[in-house]
C-alpha cells in the first residue's frame, strides 16, 4: 500500500509539473510581441515591376493584428498572401533565390519554393482563422499597384485552427516567411512554370517574399 501511495503521489506531482510546463509554454507563446518582415521582389522579370513592402504581426494579449503594406504589384487584381513553413519539422523557412529555380526556366514557381520555405500555412484574407487557402477576400491592389491589409484575429482561435491542421506544430512566427502572389491572367508563362492542382500558375506565382523576425522589445 505504501508503494502504491508513493506511486500515486509521484504521478500526481508529475501531472502537476506537466500542467505547469504546459501553462508556461502557452504563456510564452501568447506573450506580447511584434514580428516584422521586409518584403522583397521575386520574379520581377515576369511581373515587370518590383513588388516590395512590409508585414508587421503584433501580438497583444489574445489579439493578433496583421498589417501588410505592399507596392509595385500588378494593379486591379487580388493578391494571394500567406505565411509558409515546414509542417513536420522545426526547420526555419527562408525566401527562395534563383538558385532554387530547379528547372532553370528563370522563374521561381510555387512548387520550387517548397524546399526553401515549406508549404502554405496561414492565409491573409478577411478570415485567417478559417485556414482556407482558396478565398475570394484577398486584398486587391489599387490602380497604382499598392494595397494595405489590416486584420485582427483571436490568437488562441488561430492557434487552435493551426494546430488542428498541422498537428504538433505551433505558429512559431519567427520560423516563417510571408509570400505575396499573383500576376494577371494574361501573363504569359512557360509550360514549365508549375502550380498547385488545377490552379493557374498566374494565381500562385510568388512575386514578393520576406522572413518574419521578432522585433526586440
Amino acid at each position: 500500500m505504501k508503494v502504491e501511495r508513493r506511486s500515486l503521489v509521484a504521478l500526481g506531482a508529475a501531472a502537476g509539473l506537466a500542467g505547469i510546463a504546459g501553462t508556461a509554454v502557452a504563456q510564452a507563446q501568447n506573450a506580447d510581441a511584434t514580428y516584422r518582415a521586409e518584403l522583397a521582389p521575386l520574379n520581377s522579370r515576369v511581373t515587370g515591376s518590383d513588388a516590395a513592402g512590409e508585414a508587421v504581426l503584433t501580438i497583444s494579449g489574445d489579439q493578433l493584428t496583421i498589417h501588410i503594406e505592399v507596392t509595385g504589384v500588378p494593379p486591379g487584381i487580388a493578391h494571394l498572401q500567406h505565411f509558409h513553413g515546414f509542417p513536420d519539422a522545426d526547420q526555419a523557412s527562408r525566401c527562395p533565390t534563383l538558385e532554387d529555380d530547379a528547372n532553370g526556366d528563370g522563374v521561381i514557381d510555387i512548387v520550387e519554393t517548397e524546399p526553401a520555405a515549406g508549404t502554405t500555412m496561414v492565409p491573409f484574407h478577411s478570415d485567417p482563422v478559417n485556414m482556407a487557402v482558396v478565398d475570394a477576400t484577398y486584398p486587391v491592389a489599387d490602380a497604382d499597384g499598392a494595397y494595405t491589409y489590416d486584420v485582427t484575429v483571436s490568437l488562441s482561435a488561430l492557434e487552435d485552427a493551426f494546430e488542428a491542421q498541422f498537428p504538433g506544430q505551433h505558429l512559431d512566427l519567427d520560423r516563417r516567411v510571408i509570400f505575396v502572389h499573383t500576376v494577371p491572367d494574361s501573363t504569359e508563362l512557360a509550360a514549365t512554370v508549375a502550380s498547385l492542382g488545377d490552379i493557374p500558375a498566374q494565381v500562385t506565382l510568388p512575386i514578393a517574399c520576406g522572413a518574419l523576425e521578432r522585433v526586440a522589445d
